[in-house]
């Protein structure tokens, strides 16, 4: 088959998703391009590229976006197209692409800003324009059919495993006696304000952000202010290719999201064997059951308690980890998902 995959800004998660689905599927003999903007491209190194500006958010520029795609598309002509999130799957859709399937990854979380009702009718005509929609979550798929989506499957998305990891180098850099550690897009949604909150209150304690994104500036000032007045004990890494190295050297692996479907970092971190702790929200607690702490978004005390509880125990530390290697031996591997993303296709297509 002749596939195209299209994806909107990206520096995490779904970008890698996609580099596994191209792997799977140009190994399996079929022929992959991937859409999308250059610095996308750029920074995943996909084999049969072609740049398409799809902003992370609605843009003025979104009607280009449209018109290249479907040019793009008319000289492709692919047999399938595959959009990874709701940016995407919105040109895609506008731009004609059929038969049409879309992943939903996440979820629009401004629901009473000033442009809720705007992505609230995006996400509609998304919705109801896939010929098939891809839910990572069962929150998401339940979204989707509220909106009136038609062919809405359940479609777990299987983190690409790590390497083992070597944390001496980054224990010398940090000498602090505990290492906490968390991975994600510098964005609110991960609520890292909760995180630094609690940093104030660990003593001889090194909190490592590693990513980057559009709240960096808003995050590194609340690591330099607070109540008391002092820095907290938090560093901003930026974008890391290291995490293996980083989870070895950590004694406790953070993510204090408001919302997540399938969180990349919580996956790698409970094949680690690196205690969790995770707020209960979206897709995280059917992800990781009794493998990781779970605790409220945004409550302060009950992520120093369950951090300082793990840090202070030891044996119910070493429980943790064992009960999330369990779960996480239960997890879709890259290839399953890849085989249910071609099946998904040939059904489609008839092939």
């Amino acid at each position: 088959m002749k596939i195209a995959l299209v994806l909107a800004t990206s520096t995490g998660g779904v970008g890698k998703h996609v580099v596994s689905l191209v792997e799977g599927l140009t190994a399996a003999g079929h022929r992959v391009v991937v859409f999308g903007p250059r610095a996308v491209g750029e920074r995943f190194g996909f084999p049969l590229f072609r740049p398409v500006e799809i902003s992370a958010g609605p843009h003025p520029k979104d009607a280009l976006a449209v018109w290249n795609l479907r040019a793009e598309l008319r000289a492709m002509r692919p047999d399938v197209v595959h959009a990874h999130g709701l940016r995407a799957g919105l040109v895609a859709s506008l731009a004609g692409a059929r038969p049409l399937v879309v992943s939903w990854h996440n979820q629009v979380l401004d629901k009473t800003g000033p442009k809720a009702k705007v992505l609230a009718a995006l996400e509609r005509v998304v919705a109801r324009r896939a010929t098939l929609t891809l839910g990572v979550s069962d929150d998401l798929v339940a979204r989707v059919l509220e909106l009136g989506g038609r062919d809405v499957r359940l479609a777990p998305v299987g983190a690409p495993p790590l390497p083992v990891g070597d944390g001496a180098a980054i224990r010398k850099e940090y000498p602090e006696k505990n290492l906490i550690l968390s991975v994600g897009r510098l964005h609110p949604q991960k609520g890292y304000d909760t995180l630094v909150a609690a940093a104030r209150r660990w003593p001889d304690t090194r909190v490592l952000i590693a990513g980057s994104g559009p709240a960096e500036a808003e995050l590194r000032a609340a690591i330099d202010t607070g109540a008391t007045g002092t820095r907290a004990p938090v560093t901003l890494l930026g974008h890391r290719d290291d995490v293996a190295d980083l989870l070895a050297a950590a004694d406790v692996a953070v993510v204090t999201s408001v919302w997540e479907a399938r969180q990349l970092f919580a996956q790698e971190a409970l094949r680690a064997g690196v205690p969790l702790v995770a707020t209960k929200v979206g897709g995280l607690p059917g992800l990781l059951g009794d493998g990781a702490a779970l605790i409220a978004p945004g409550d302060v005390d009950a992520l120093d308690r369950a951090v300082t509880g793990l840090l202070d125990d030891p044996d119910a530390a070493a429980r943790l980890v064992g009960r999330g290697r369990a779960r996480a031996a239960t997890w879709p591997s890259e290839a399953d998902t890849v085989a249910q993303a071609e099946a998904c296709y040939r059904e489609l297509t008839g092939s």
